[in-house]
């Protein structure tokens, strides 16, 4: 048997933001049931030890303050992308969620970051647009628009890869794919439409290929920085593999954000600076 590669991780920047306001009070993706109730104080516990096992990983954790009426500003990895110092908020498809841009707007300007522009397309940040060490892998078919790849690659120069995705359960590209270093990425196949299906095994022949059991617990809506992965609890399959590929497995147990079609990853935003 092959020794495992070496891993090393690399200190991160992250946003979160508190669910103080966590509910599920409309439905915008198969996750999301208005009539199941939701334990706020659960929620708040879970995303807490989120945010402690980044911290203890060593990683900077900001915060954005959430604000009323916004239920779903936990979810921050939808706000914005934030690449080399330049920013692209958010444009989101539903207008439940559309105040959520000028939150994410405003605490951009206020850190600093140069320059920060809203899509005009419908664009859900790092939900659809997860960048590798050679692409910004980009995806539509539930939430952002084609036209906002285009957007993307002009305003935060770097080559996008466009890609389809077919399955609701997996309406973002963080729900069914991964970036777990520069090179290597871990994915859902049957999430994705046949020709961006082509395109991952072209571009990644030695990713982690996620078979249903984890991938429909949110296992891949998980967070590397290269050495640790910090992914659903629920995802034990997963974990496994990710230990004999040379990655440390963190789990965190995030049933109550579930609810809200959200896990690790969905609420957390990577900042990059210039």
């Amino acid at each position: 048997m092959e020794p495992s590669p070496v891993r090393t991780a690399r200190r991160r920047h992250y946003l979160l933001c508190p669910p103080t306001h966590f509910a599920v009070d409309y439905a915008i993706n198969p996750w999301m049931d208005p009539t199941r109730p939701v334990d706020r104080a659960a929620a708040e516990a879970q995303w807490g030890r989120l945010r402690d096992a980044l911290r203890a990983l060593g990683h900077r954790v900001d915060l954005l303050d959430p604000v009323p009426g916004l239920p779903d500003m936990v979810f921050t990895a939808n706000g914005a992308t934030a690449i080399d110092g330049r920013v692209l908020v958010a444009r989101f498809r539903h207008e439940q969620r559309a105040p959520e841009a000028e939150a994410h707007r405003r605490w951009f300007a206020a850190a600093g970051y140069r320059p920060v522009r809203v899509a005009g397309p419908v664009n859900e940040g790092e939900g659809d647009f997860l960048l590798t060490g050679r692409h910004l892998l980009a995806a539509t078919g539930f939430r952002t628009s084609r036209a906002a790849h285009h957007e993307a690659r002009r305003v935060l120069g770097r080559p996008v890869v466009s890609l389809v995705l077919v399955d609701p359960r997996f309406y973002h590209l963080d729900t069914a794919l991964a970036v777990l270093d520069e090179e290597q990425i871990m994915y859902h196949p049957p999430a994705f439409a046949p020709e961006s299906r082509r395109v991952l095994r072209a571009l990644y022949p030695r990713a982690i290929l996620v078979a249903e059991p984890d991938a429909a617990v949110f296992g891949l809506n998980a967070v590397s920085d290269g050495r640790h992965v910090v992914l659903p609890a629920a995802a034990h399959g997963l974990a496994g593999r990710l230990h004999r590929a040379g990655y440390v497995p963190v789990p965190v147990d995030m049933p109550e954000l579930l609810k809200g079609g959200g896990g690790p990853k969905c609420c957390v935003l990577e900042l990059r600076p210039g």
